[in-house]
């Protein structure tokens, strides 16, 4: 399922329209992305929580030529499911 197919799914569950289904969507995007941005811990009670995790520099080899690279320290965002939202699929 791609994000139009999601959105219209999200648009029939909530009896909107598309357009709206759409914009509620990109809000959430937006505010969970600030939220990391700004350093906070994300917690949605029995679904998950989002955090950014810092990853160290390393050493990688580039695909193309085999020559040794050094990947640069990041930052990621992460998501770890609740153990209730897990449980719903292994019923």
């Amino acid at each position: 399922m791609n994000k139009s197919e999601f959105t219209r799914a999200y648009a029939d569950k909530l009896g909107v329209t598309i357009k709206e289904a759409e914009k509620n969507l990109a809000l959430f995007i937006e505010t969970l992305t600030d939220c990391l941005k700004n350093g906070e811990y994300v917690h949605v009670s029995g679904f998950a929580t989002f955090d950014l995790k810092d990853k160290n520099a390393r050493d990688g080899v580039n695909p193309l030529n085999g020559e040794p690279l050094v990947i640069p320290a990041c930052k990621s965002p992460t998501a770890k499911f609740s153990k209730a939202y897990k449980e719903i699929f292994n019923k």
